[in-house]
């Protein structure tokens, strides 16, 4: 079998167009997230959705650890937001509106839409992890487009 380059890999799989949400959870009071573009709905029935967090994520093990998370789906003005929670360390919710969700997982302000969740299961998938969240709250809250990134650039539908 042919070995797949992985220049060619990221290059290929650029072409495709993805949201851009924020992953956030609360381990012992304190507010955790990062920014993800591989977010899915995996099912309707029971409501399930997957989130990819990468191995190397220091984000991801609290927000396990809490069994909750909280998927927030930004809107075309909040790629300032994407750009903080892309960081690694530092205090991500300095200066940011948030409230806690059904399961106590952050819902930052502004956002077009929120999906809480009970973290259901994980898959290990290479480079990253496969988690399975079962929806526990679920709401449209926000109007205009959603945050879109493509070959590496940001924008929007319209």
């Amino acid at each position: 079998m042919k070995e797949v380059d992985s220049q060619l890999f990221r290059s290929t799989l650029g072409r495709f167009c993805t949201g851009v949400v924020v992953a956030a959870g609360c381990l012992d009071g304190e507010p955790v997230g990062f920014t993800a573009q591989s977010f899915v709905s995996l099912s309707l029935d029971p409501p399930l959705v997957g989130l990819c967090p990468a191995k190397i994520s220091t984000s991801w093990p609290k927000i396990r650890d809490s069994g909750h998370f909280c998927i927030n789906i930004l809107s075309v003005d909040q790629q300032s937001i994407c750009d903080v929670f892309a960081r690694s360390g530092g205090d991500k919710f300095a200066g940011l509106a948030w409230q806690p969700g059904v399961t106590g997982s952050p819902m930052l302000s502004g956002i077009l839409a929120y999906v809480d969740c009970e973290l259901e299961a994980e898959h290990d998938a290479g480079d990253h992890t496969i988690a399975v969240g079962r929806v526990r709250d679920l709401a449209v809250i926000g109007d205009g487009g959603p945050l879109l990134f493509l070959q590496g650039m940001y924008g929007s539908f319209n």
